[in-house]
């Protein structure tokens, strides 16, 4: 099992109410549509929280800015997903997506990448 993992930046412009409730109300359905022709498993949104616990995270790190968000898309293999993107209805479903994405995401400030998971713990199984 493999994840394609995109870090959301929003598009200037677009305050951050309008943002996470484009993303989760409009786009998040229009992702479940296509589920199916892309063979994904699992679909998930994490919204950025403000806290000051994500400056304090920050400053002791000396890192940059947190992303919006987060999309985590499962698929059963990277080549299960590389054969998808092969397909016409593949093809489409993600041109369909990656121009929904425009509307209020900063593309170019945006980053994706495939990983595989390794639990190394988990207390929230009983």
């Amino acid at each position: 099992m493999i994840k394609f993992v995109y870090c959301v930046r929003k598009k200037e412009g677009i305050s951050d109410e309008e943002f996470y409730r484009y993303w989760k109300e409009n786009h998040g359905p229009l992702v479940r549509s296509f589920a199916e022709t892309m063979g994904s498993l699992k679909y998930v949104q994490s919204h950025t929280i403000d806290t000051v616990l994500n400056e304090v995270g920050r400053e002791v790190r000396g890192m940059r800015q947190a992303y919006d968000g987060i999309t985590e898309v499962w698929f059963e293999s990277a080549e299960a997903l590389a054969n998808m993107l092969l397909t016409e209805e593949g093809k489409k479903a993600n041109k369909t997506l990656i121009e929904d994405e425009a509307t209020f995401c900063e593309l170019r400030e945006c980053s994706v990448f495939l990983t595989e998971e390794h639990v190394i713990f988990d207390r929230t199984e009983s």
